[in-house]
């Protein structure tokens, strides 16, 4: 059990049959009454946010989390198969647990967070940042950048993201995992 003052981001907490890590946290202290805490918790398997108020003292029921790096391999029936970079076990992870899935490629290393109480991994997640390389693009206009102007490129995972108009096939780029959103060009 943990008090509930005691709660950092990054904390993880089984509550409604479900576990909840805490994503951001405030002590508030009214004029009046007690101090109180506010928690926004994300949900592991299915990725709802909440927020909560507890009272400071509160009991919850804490969950003690692993993070370790897995080295994904490849693909099969069973979902994305992932090698242990300490180990070298190879455990199958199902794409809907992956958070970043879509820009994965083979020997992308991501952090796979499990339950050490049974083992039970809660989710994989690629780092924020990656490089790919573009596989098709139309050409841009010259004399087409008055403004902000993009253009959709796919990219060799074969997922699309929207691009500026000077990138063409072949270049390399850095793409946000969380949303998919071109970052910068990367010189090689």
């Amino acid at each position: 059990m943990i008090n509930s003052q005691d709660i950092k981001k990054g904390t993880a907490i089984r509550m409604d049959g479900s576990i909840w890590v805490c994503i951001d946290f405030q002590h508030r202290k009214p004029g009046k009454g007690n101090t109180i805490m506010n928690i926004k918790m994300k949900n592991v398997t299915d990725g709802r946010v909440l927020e909560r108020r507890y009272n400071i003292g509160e009991k919850l029921e804490d969950v003690v989390i692993e993070h370790r790096d897995y080295q994904y391999l490849y693909e099969d029936q069973e979902g994305r198969i992932f090698m242990n970079q300490e180990s070298f076990e190879q455990i199958p992870i199902a794409n809907d647990l992956v958070i970043g899935h879509e820009y994965m490629k083979e020997g992308d290393v991501v952090s796979v967070v499990s339950d050490t109480t049974d083992g039970t991994i809660l989710y994989a997640e690629m780092p924020v940042k990656t490089n790919l390389r573009v596989t098709h693009s139309e050409p841009g206009i010259k004399g087409d950048t008055a403004t902000n102007a993009t253009k959709p490129a796919t990219l060799e995972t074969g997922v699309e993201v929207r691009v500026p108009l000077f990138i063409n096939e072949g270049d390399l780029i850095q793409v946000d995992t969380r949303d998919g959103s071109y970052l910068n060009r990367v010189k090689e």
